[in-house]
């Protein structure tokens, strides 16, 4: 069962202004893999935030997995690719390419899209969009292939 933390990027959400709409949705696809959240936060578009929040969850929580949800824009606020390069070991730029791709057969826009994934120590961090469809859109172009990353992340034989 793969440990997964769940990181929300979202100044308004932080401030109370719009709810957290995606979260159910992430929780549930986390739960099918199978999985379990083992941590969940939120944090304001703010680089240096962001990268801190995610250190700590990578030091607290050892998730297996983080996903982080929004940030991946053009907007002037889009931190989340950034703050996850500044901490990360080693790219895997695949994964970032591969829901794109499969977000381009459905609307133009994915190409704004700037989300990657990353090692950090044995954790491997995502980003997806912000927007529920999205996220569980881009969530499911790389659940086949997460539990192998893992295992070999942890250089296990998976």
């Amino acid at each position: 069962m793969l440990r997964v933390a769940i990181l929300v990027i979202s100044s308004k959400i932080v401030s109370g202004e719009e709810s957290d709409k995606g979260r159910e949705a992430v929780e549930r696809m986390v739960s099918e893999l199978p999985g379990a959240v083992v941590a969940y936060a939120t944090v304001p578009d703010d680089r240096k935030a962001i990268r801190d929040r995610l250190l700590s969850l990578c030091d607290d929580h050892t998730p297996d997995v983080i996903l982080t949800l929004g940030g991946t824009g053009v907007r002037p606020s889009d931190w989340a690719p950034e703050a996850t390069r500044d901490i990360i070991e080693k790219e895997i730029q695949g994964i970032g390419e591969a829901m794109r791709q499969e977000s381009l057969k459905k609307v133009r826009t994915a190409m704004l899209s700037r989300g990657t994934a990353g090692i950090v120590g044995t954790t491997l961090i995502v980003n997806l969009p912000g927007s529920p469809k999205g996220a569980r859109e881009n969530l499911a172009v790389i659940l086949p292939v997460l539990d192998h990353t893992v295992e070999k992340i942890k250089g296990r034989n998976g």
